[in-house]
């Protein structure tokens, strides 16, 4: 068996990885002034997309199970961002709204996208090799979405 399958540098899922996280480190200072983490900016992004959405629906979109979307929701709930209420057509589906805070946060939001795409540019990376990642990228969530799908089914 060939062990350079296994080195790190070989491997496609690391950089991946280490973007991930460094990106998420370089949205913490714009984060922290609003008063929130990343996980519940990605919840405000959903919602202020669409708000008055189900737990499962933005579970969905985040690619998250409601087990870990549930206490994020709580959480934000007691910071007065969002409230979750009972359907009244079935009390399963709880549906979340953003409260007048949670649409305040959006304003001071707006200039994060850009600070971090400037911090890109001035490095000389070029706007269309950005816009051709995220889509690359958003082609292997389908692809590896798809293929998770497939598994779960199949047992």
């Amino acid at each position: 068996m060939d062990d350079e399958q296994l080195r790190l540098n070989n491997q496609v899922c690391f950089p991946i990885y280490s973007v991930s996280r460094l990106l998420t480190k370089a949205y913490k200072p714009y984060l922290d002034d609003m008063g929130i983490t990343y996980p519940q900016y990605l919840v405000l992004m959903v919602l202020w997309e669409n708000d008055g959405q189900t737990v499962n629906q933005i579970s969905e979109k985040l690619l998250l199970n409601t087990n870990t979307v549930s206490p994020l929701l709580k959480r934000m709930e007691k910071a007065n961002i969002l409230e979750r209420n009972r359907s009244s057509t079935d009390e399963r589906i709880v549906i979340v709204n953003l409260t007048e805070k949670g649409w305040e946060l959006k304003k001071k939001a707006l200039v994060i996208p850009e600070k971090l795409l400037d911090i890109l540019l001035a490095r000389n990376v070029q706007l269309s090799e950005v816009l051709d990642l995220k889509d690359m990228l958003n082609e292997w969530i389908q692809i590896l979405s798809d293929d998770n799908l497939n598994k779960s089914n199949t047992k």
